[in-house]
């Protein structure tokens, strides 16, 4: 998963860029890049870290310019080395920078199309250069000089030939404007809006809502599957679809994971989604356990409060905070190795004795992927002096791997693959376990009343891929290249590149 940015303005927009990235920053930690243009000439900064530590005051005088686009980023495709950071660059035509969130469920063939058909040399395992090469060959067939609106569709067009799976993305172009597009399926999130100066409207792309808001930029809307937002370099806003068969299907993961709370996506209030998950889980605790024995439902922070502070209401059970977050510890389930997983946990929370101490607890999670920090956070609580631990998942079980973007494991290594659900509770050491039902998350997902969503994307849960073209070989190739042993052999060998690109 990978947060993506792009913003017009009327005087510099590297401050705003560099904002919209640490607002951004929870969807992804592994590296952050800006690039801006001031005329005709562009200025780049990327390497590996958070944003904050990526730019220096220096380093961001450097980017001058009254647009630009951003990029944070975890690998989903591709290693952890600073030469697969983003935004990238292609110089022909035009000189077109990129930034993408997603995957290319065909990133194989294309990169073979690319070589033999196009002539274009792909240097990294990114399926985000992939994408840039596509739309930079699409674009190439103008075969002129200057470059309207018109021709930037006409090559998404291309784009949307060619290109399957999940993503969505910004571009800039020199001396053109700035543009962002959205899979046919809308799987994954992208927004726009625009904030009025005295000299013009300025207008900004971003992955989530929540940027625009906190920059000060109105909520235009979400774009559409298969559409393209294009800002040409006077100003003027540009939007069409272009893609001939689209559905609104976005990923239930953002809503039950990924996205912050404070943000909202097709319409859907991610906050009230999440409250909503809470409330319906209750109720099947009620149905199941009606003798429950819960004297207080503890949320494994951060992204469960929401749903598990719901529950505690709805069941009439009293909430409480138990476990103290360190904040400065990343996420555990997109580490390189099992080994650092293991370790980190205890890094990241730590238990208050108090709230545990001869209680049964209910802990409330988002979700369950390896199982191997649930495990740890059941034993947590048991060491705190819990005389029963129950574990509750706002979401269901994980029994399948994401092919769209997000950087879930291999199969085998989620914990509920090929077992049910009393044997995930046993491994991971709980008295009783509960999960969502998958019916019950699409509908606490469902704006009240009325959606415009056609249907959501729950292939983690269901294994029904949208695209269509998701095979068992693509899927036994895919878990060859997320295991864990895969990931700590592309991070310890990844090599040293120098970037020209790379204003230092």
């Amino acid at each position: 998963m990978c947060g993506i940015v792009g913003i017009f303005g009327r005087s510099a927009v590297n401050q705003s860029l560099y904002d919209a990235l640490q607002i951004l920053q929870h969807r992804g930690q592994d590296a952050a890049g800006i690039v801006t243009c001031e005329g005709k000439r562009l200025h780049l900064r990327k390497d590996n870290g958070l944003a904050r530590d990526v730019f220096s005051h220096e380093q961001m005088v450097g980017l001058q310019g009254n647009m630009g686009i951003g990029h944070v980023r975890y690998p989903t495709a591709g290693c952890s080395s600073s030469a697969e950071a983003q935004p990238f660059y292609v110089n022909s035509p035009y000189g077109i920078t990129l930034a993408h969130n997603g995957n290319l469920t065909n990133a194989v063939q294309l990169k073979e199309e690319l070589f033999r058909d196009d002539l274009r040399h792909i240097n990294t395992d990114s399926d985000s250069e992939i994408l840039l090469n596509v739309f930079a060959h699409e674009l190439q067939a103008v075969t002129r000089l200057e470059v309207d609106e018109n021709d930037i569709f006409k090559a998404l067009e291309g784009v949307y030939r060619r290109c399957r799976g999940g993503f969505s993305a910004v571009a800039m172009i020199p001396g053109v404007g700035v543009m962002g597009f959205r899979d046919a399926f809308g799987i994954r999130p992208i927004v726009f809006g625009r904030r009025e100066t005295d000299e013009g409207d300025e207008y900004m792309i971003a992955s989530e809502s929540v940027a625009l808001d906190t920059l000060g930029f109105e909520l235009i809307r979400d774009l559409r599957p298969g559409e393209g937002v294009f800002i040409d370099i006077d100003g003027h806003l540009h939007t069409r679809v272009c893609a001939e068969q689209t559905l609104l299907s976005p990923c239930i993961f953002e809503f039950v994971y990924f996205a912050r709370p404070d943000s909202v996506i097709d319409d859907i209030f991610v906050h009230k989604a999440r409250s909503r998950m809470g409330k319906r889980l209750a109720h099947k605790i009620e149905k199941q356990w009606s003798d429950h024995n819960i004297d207080v439902v503890i949320p494994i922070p951060d992204t469960s409060r929401t749903a598990a502070l719901r529950l505690a209401n709805t069941l009439g059970v009293r909430y409480t905070e138990g476990f103290i977050k360190n904040r400065y510890i990343g996420r555990t389930f997109i580490m390189p190795g099992q080994k650092v997983r293991k370790k980190s946990v205890r890094q990241k929370l730590n238990a208050i004795d108090l709230e545990f101490k001869n209680k049964n607890v209910l802990l409330v999670d988002d979700s369950i992927v390896r199982g191997t920090t649930s495990r740890q956070i059941v034993q947590m609580a048991r060491e705190a002096g819990a005389r029963k631990v129950y574990f509750a998942s706002a979401a269901p079980a994980i029994r399948y791997p994401n092919v769209y973007g997000i950087d879930m494991p291999a199969a085998s290594e989620l914990v509920a693959y090929n077992r049910s659900e009393e044997e995930v509770g046993q491994l991971i050491g709980a008295d009783g376990i509960i999960f969502q039902d998958l019916d019950d998350l699409i509908l606490a997902c469902q704006k009240k009343g009325k959606t415009k969503v056609d249907r959501f994307e729950t292939a983690v849960f269901n294994g029904e891929y949208i695209t269509g073209d998701v095979t068992a070989d693509y899927l036994t190739q895919l878990a060859m290249d997320r295991s864990d042993k895969a990931k700590s052999s592309a991070t310890t060998a990844a090599p040293t590149v120098i970037d020209l690109h790379n204003k230092a």
